[in-house]
């Protein structure tokens, strides 16, 4: 229980000089400002706060026939809500004959697993150019296509994107064996093929020390070297260098047969660098189509 003393006197008691009142000012607090700004999808205000918003639409000339290819999204890791979007063609060119000639089956296709990109900071695979490439690997080489999300900086710095991948992998093959559309035309995991675009391609083996590619880059290409340390800022854990290990691997990892494809001109190109989400119709994206095509029936 709460108690109280006042102590009272019978004699009148001095009281203090008053000062003349004077006008205060209370400092207002400074709204928060954008210190960081990643593509105007990514910003990071003073005070914290994260704000992400929907990437553009699809540009009126980017049409495509969408009806070649069906998808559905499925949650691959529940505890933290991320989803995978699987797509699968629907084209007859994929029904064959049975072996006795009196029934018809769809083609074994090759499963290919797709990270999106984004600098560990950003992206989804309903973003619309990340879904156009999906659903034209899907339908264009044919494959059955698996487009992963992952845990994004900096609410979640790395490992995290790592952690999910591998998640991700471990997650497929008991996925195959029981989802209808993989059960019916994945064959075995010898056929999956892993796959992404930028950060995507190298959650375990992006590098961002600086390469002669970078340091010939301008600073108003797309991937600059302002940009590039903005999102190792953003996704790294807070204090690392790019002497991390998940920037800067050693050793090498023996992954059997490799597709690497990468853009010209681009800033890490001494790393490769993905180019075709930026522009999924492109000629060079149908040129890439053909090589993975090529590269996948050679198996």
């Amino acid at each position: 229980m709460a108690s109280s003393t006042t102590l009272s006197s019978s004699q009148p008691q001095p009281q203090p000089a008053q000062c003349p009142s004077s006008p205060t000012t209370e400092a207002k607090p400074e709204p928060p400002y954008v210190v960081e700004d990643c593509c105007g999808v990514l910003q990071i205000l003073s005070d914290g706060t994260v704000l992400r918003f929907d990437p553009p639409p699809y540009p009126p000339g980017d049409a495509y026939d969408a009806s070649r290819v069906e998808w559905k999204d499925v949650v691959h890791h529940p505890v933290y809500d991320l989803g995978v979007r699987i797509y699968r063609p629907r084209t007859d060119d994929d029904i064959v004959a049975g072996e006795e000639g009196t029934s018809k089956k769809r083609r074994l296709l090759p499963v290919l697993v797709f990270f999106h990109g984004g600098g560990f900071c950003f992206g989804s695979y309903s973003w619309p150019k990340i879904h156009l490439c999906c659903l034209r690997l899907a339908g264009e080489l044919p494959a059955i296509v698996l487009s992963f999300d992952y845990r994004v900086a900096p609410e979640h710095r790395l490992p995290a994107a790592v952690d999910d991948a591998a998640a991700a992998l471990l997650w497929l093959p008991g996925h195959m064996s029981s989802d209808p559309w993989l059960a019916d035309d994945a064959p075995s995991s010898r056929h999956v093929y892993v796959c992404g675009n930028s950060s995507g391609a190298g959650l375990v083996h992006h590098v961002l020390e600086p390469t002669q590619s970078e340091l010939d880059t301008p600073e108003t290409a797309v991937l600059s070297r302002k940009t590039s340390d903005k999102y190792f800022r953003l996704a790294f854990p807070v204090g690392a260098d790019k002497d991390h290990p998940l920037s800067n691997p050693m050793e090498p990892v023996d992954v059997g047969r490799l597709l690497v494809v990468a853009a010209e001109r681009d800033l890490v190109r001494d790393k490769t660098h993905g180019f075709f989400v930026l522009k999924p119709l492109s000629p060079a994206t149908d040129e890439l189509i053909r090589v993975i095509r090529s590269f996948i029936a050679a198996e």
